[in-house]
């Protein structure tokens, strides 16, 4: 990260840049085409989004000229366009991953469906994948990353992301040798498990967000994707079904989840969470074996000991972006990527009763939200994970509000591809 400057400045001395493609043009996707255009080395050359003006005012805002911008959607013309120096912009999501000069493509949808195709088709067209878009990556992450692995390029999660983040800190403690017991996020809004569209509503139009995005963050669905990515990434568990949630500060923080026999609230250690009263940091917790560290900690003022935690007080999401696309193109590595399998899976949980016919719908939506289980318990229960439903999900039977719910209650779409990718996940990873 820090070379990445240095490192740009070469390549435009070469007179190569990296090229991106960016597929959503939301408060994510046009944050990040915004951050880009102050980056030399490093260009949003086409954008898609299912309705192109927001596509074309993206790049405007970034302070593109309409004349260099084009529009198509087709592959022959959109190359053409990109051999031009144009910038493209389209409908079409196939020209995303499939345009011969682009050199890493970033989903920021957020929907698991859309993830999964265009992973699958950044992969097969040898093209690095970021993925802003967790919820794909909570629930086929490891397959997408075998693939990606074994097609010579990268897949990864994104820097700013709080998985991202997070595992910044994890690796910056395990590289210096100190023993990580817990590590997490702050939540940014209250937690209400009922919440949809309509109760976020007005706060969601004051954001600027879609109300389903809103209401994924605040009944918990988003924190609960967000932690099983993290614990794919790391191998680090959620100690109890939908994690503690603990309310605390930073001074107290190695107090409240460490093991209950020490005073906290934590049956075992290696664990993933969520805290309210941190946000928008991320945190994690850490220790030694060793009498001089500690002095040295002590005398650092990290506090009296034995755990002491490591603070990111921010992280700047999609304006972070830009870090994962150089050391994917330029090192070949990932930000956070599933390389421990599927160790947790965020379940599914009825927000309300449901009955034989009702159909299901999106993440933030009126039906569902979502908690965080270990990976072989969702197995054992036959527990569905949230990202493989959606609208045409079909309750089969009486579903209680608060119930979790098995594949046998409901009838899942077979033809979409994140199913079938899990299955195959489910088969030969485990």
């Amino acid at each position: 990260m820090f070379t990445m400057n240095k490192k740009l400045k070469e390549l435009l001395d070469k007179g190569k840049e990296i090229k991106v493609s960016i597929i959503g043009a939301g408060k994510m996707g046009k944050g990040l085409i915004n951050q880009m255009s102050r980056i030399d080395g490093m260009i949003p050359s086409l954008v898609v989004n299912r309705h192109i003006d927001k596509a074309v005012e993206a790049l405007l805002s970034s302070g593109v000229s309409r004349d260099d911008i084009a529009e198509t959607d087709s592959l022959n013309d959109a190359n053409y366009y990109l051999e031009k120096g144009k910038f493209v912009v389209s409908e079409n999501i196939e020209l995303a991953t499939k345009a011969n000069i682009i050199d890493a493509v970033v989903d920021a949808t957020g929907v698991p469906e859309v993830g999964a195709n265009v992973a699958l088709s950044a992969i097969d067209n040898r093209k690095h994948i970021i993925m802003l878009n967790v919820e794909t990556d909570a629930v086929v992450g490891p397959i997408l990353y075998k693939k990606a692995k074994e097609a010579g390029v990268v897949y990864t999660g994104t820097a700013g992301d709080e998985p991202g983040a997070t595992m910044e800190l994890y690796n910056f403690a395990k590289g210096l040798g100190f023993d990580i017991l817990a590590i997490g996020k702050g939540k940014n809004n209250p937690l209400n498990v009922e919440a949809n569209p309509d109760t976020v509503y007005e706060d969601a139009i004051k954001k600027g967000l879609k109300p389903t995005m809103l209401a994924e963050f605040v009944d918990g669905t988003n924190t609960m994707i967000e932690l099983t990515s993290l614990a794919n990434a790391t191998g680090f568990v959620p100690d109890i079904r939908g994690c503690h949630g603990v309310e605390s500060d930073i001074k107290n923080l190695t107090k409240v989840l460490s093991l209950k026999e020490e005073g906290g609230v934590l049956n075992s250690y290696g664990i993933v969470d969520f805290v309210k009263g941190i946000a928008p940091g991320v945190f994690a917790i850490i220790t030694t074996k060793l009498s001089e560290v500690h002095n040295q900690m002590a005398y650092l003022n990290m506090g009296p000991g034995p755990n002491y935690v490591l603070y990111r007080p921010y992280h700047l999401t999609s304006l972070e972006t830009p870090i994962t696309i150089f050391e994917a193109c330029y090192y070949n590595e990932a930000t956070i990527a599933p390389t421990e399998g599927q160790v947790a899976d965020t379940i599914t949980v009825a927000k309300k009763d449901l009955k034989p016919g009702d159909r299901l719908d999106c993440l933030g939506g009126y039906t569902v939200y979502g908690a965080i289980e270990r990976h072989e318990i969702t197995k054992k229960e036959n527990l569905v994970p949230i990202g493989l439903i959606d609208e045409n999900t079909i309750v089969k039977r009486d579903i209680k509000k608060g119930e979790f719910i098995t594949y046998d209650m409901i009838e899942l779409d077979k033809n979409k591809t994140i199913y079938k990718l899990r299955r195959i996940q489910d088969e030969k990873i485990g």
